[in-house]
């Protein structure tokens, strides 16, 4: 199964605080995460009023790491062979770092590929219908790849 995804988080190297997958067809996930760290201001301005712009049947509400981490497991755990799509590596980073869920845990995910497509002639921000919201930014990025196929 093919999903694309974006994040949003606190900054460069900063906390996660938005995570969506958009699947080819089908279910998306949508997760937001509680952070205890100050938010950057260029983020409360920009990302922070657009974290719940969604369908309401997909937000979760704010989750802890490990809430989020288990949420991810089972949108997943159905999948054998999985090809996550990203315009940006932090996106894959924060993925990743999601799954670790102690010294030596991790979710139950497998075959997990990642492609990275550094797209300098198109923005997720800019072709998203609610900018900087991880959910409208992962749809954008699905629909440019569509484009180019």
């Amino acid at each position: 199964m093919r999903y694309f995804l974006d994040t949003e988080y606190n900054g460069i190297g900063g906390a996660l605080l938005s995570l969506a997958l958009v699947p080819d067809d089908g279910e998306e996930l949508y997760l937001t995460l509680r952070t205890d760290e100050p938010i950057v201001p260029w983020v409360e301005r920009y990302v922070v009023p657009y974290l719940d712009t969604v369908d309401p049947h997909l937000v979760w509400g704010r989750m802890s790491r490990p809430e989020a981490a288990e949420a991810l497991e089972r949108y997943l755990r159905h999948d054998d062979r999985i090809t996550i799509i990203v315009d940006w590596p932090e996106d894959i980073a924060k993925f990743c770092e999601l799954m670790i869920t102690g010294p030596g845990d991790m979710v139950e995910i497998r075959d997990v590929t990642f492609r990275l497509l550094p797209l300098s002639n198109f923005s997720t921000a800019v072709n998203s219908r609610v900018p900087h919201n991880a959910l409208h930014d992962a749809r954008a990025l699905r629909d440019h790849y569509r484009s180019l196929e």
